[in-house]
């Protein structure tokens, strides 16, 4: 039988999830590279520092009102 058996690939985790993911023909060139186990993961790589969609801080619309201490309105 030629080439490696599937167990004995070189696998390492993914930069986003985590999960461990192990080397294939296609990355054979740019292994060293490869941080990522998906496209998903690869266009998930900066969401933790962004804030969830569709919520700007500070961009609230003027939703909270400054109301005056003492006064009934």
């Amino acid at each position: 039988m030629r080439g490696v058996r599937k167990e004995n690939l070189p696998e390492k985790p993914c930069a986003v999830c985590g999960r461990p993911f192990v080397w294939r023909r296609k990355w054979a060139r740019v292994w060293d590279e490869v941080k990522y186990c998906s496209d998903r993961c690869r266009s998930r790589r900066g969401e933790a520092a962004r804030p969830p969609a569709g919520q700007v801080p500070g961009a609230d619309g003027g939703a909270r009102r400054a109301t005056r201490s003492g006064s009934s309105a």
